[in-house]
């Protein structure tokens, strides 16, 4: 009984693990205030791949839903509040009488532009060319996520790497169709793989027509499942690409530990491009999916860290994180400066600020200091 219980529990976190839900629409401009008559928030601009089927809808927080599409392209308008806390998506809340998402207090998905295929390529290699070091980075984004909630996060990344960090970068990121719903865990499952052709599709789009060697690939948790096989088959069947990225990194993937060591990893690192994962033992999402799934997963820490010669393995218990322990790729300074040293081409972990290596029976990794 004891044990049922703990895995209701965990099962519980592990369908709360994704982004805050959608916001509701943007206040009117009459309710918004501002400082000497400019507005209290920024812009900023991601461009967005998709095989989420649109919905008709032209409110942006509901213009793609969580159904099966083609592949499709645009760009996203998504304010920061000037009081920004680095780390933070923030979002509406009934706790403080919050009933609809007010850009000057609230990261908010403002517009979504539709683009056909060349068009888009063309603005993302233009924005590519401006950036300093024309570096170029795609986020594929986890389970129980809404397109709205991948180009906040997205934005969000990119604002907090730019303004507290200093990178200049050039942000795109791949929403695949998850559900973004508590209920949508196999759903989410079925898609992630399903989406794993075009999102090799994607990619190889993007190897050939940025003229970029700065591509850096960075997945969160489900997402993993289909950025991993992708990268793989692409190392493999189109090795004349290897050399345009850069690093592939792995935040908390919710990847089975055993497939990943067997199938994927020997794979990517035929690829020769550097491959970054990070862990955490204080990750209760994973510890969900690890109760459902009944093995380890590669973004846990611990006893089932694990460990890949070649790959870099970097364990993030130690850190600052949301209640879940999941997110702490954005949440906590120090995992978003190690990042930021790695797109800045500072080098391995020996290099970096905030690793400290750890040599254990199992192998040589990584902590990462607060």
């Amino acid at each position: 009984m004891h044990r049922l219980f703990g895995t209701i529990i965990l099962l519980a976190a592990l369908l709360l693990c994704g982004c805050a839900a959608s916001p509701s629409p943007v206040q009117p401009a009459d309710s918004i205030q501002t400082r000497g008559g400019e507005p209290n928030y920024k812009v900023v601009r991601v461009n967005y791949a998709t095989d989420r089927q649109p919905t008709g809808s032209r409110q942006p927080a509901e213009w793609f839903g969580g159904e099966r599409g083609t592949l499709s392209y645009g760009v996203c308008d998504v304010s920061i509040p000037l009081d920004h806390r680095p780390g933070e998506l923030e979002s509406p809340s009934i706790w403080r009488l919050e009933f609809r998402a007010n850009p000057e207090k609230h990261v908010v998905l403002q517009t979504v532009a539709e683009q056909d295929k060349d068009r888009f390529f063309a603005d993302l290699a233009a924005r590519v060319r401006s950036a300093d070091g024309h570096k170029l980075f795609v986020f594929v984004h986890g389970y129980n996520v809404s397109f709205a909630n991948a180009a906040r996060r997205t934005a969000q990344i990119s604002h907090d790497l730019s303004t507290e960090l200093g990178l200049d970068l050039a942000p795109v990121f791949y929403s695949w169709p998850s559900q973004a719903s508590l209920g949508g865990y196999t759903v989410d499952e079925s898609n992630i793989e399903w989406s794993q052709s075009n999102l090799k599709s994607f990619l190889i789009d993007v190897a050939t027509r940025m003229g970029s060697d700065q591509i850096y690939v960075v997945a969160h948790s489900m997402g993993n499942r289909a950025t991993t096989r992708a990268m793989a088959a692409l190392m493999s069947e189109r090795p004349e690409l290897r050399g345009k990225f850069r690093e592939i990194i792995l935040l908390a993937p919710d990847v089975d530990a055993d497939v990943f060591k067997r199938d994927i990893a020997p794979a990517l690192l035929a690829g020769g491009r550097p491959v970054t994962l990070y862990a955490s033992s204080k990750d209760k999402a994973l510890q969900a999916s690890k109760k459902l799934h009944g093995y380890p997963r590669l973004g846990d820490a611990g006893a089932d860290l694990t460990i890949v010669p070649g790959i870099e393995t970097l364990d993030a218990s130690s850190v600052e994180t949301d209640f879940l322990g999941h997110s702490y790729y954005a949440y906590a300074n120090s995992v978003l400066t190690d990042i930021k040293e790695i797109i800045d081409g500072i080098g391995q972990a020996a290099q970096r600020s905030r690793p400290q290596q750890v040599v254990d029976p199992i192998g040589r990794y990584w902590k990462i200091r607060p």
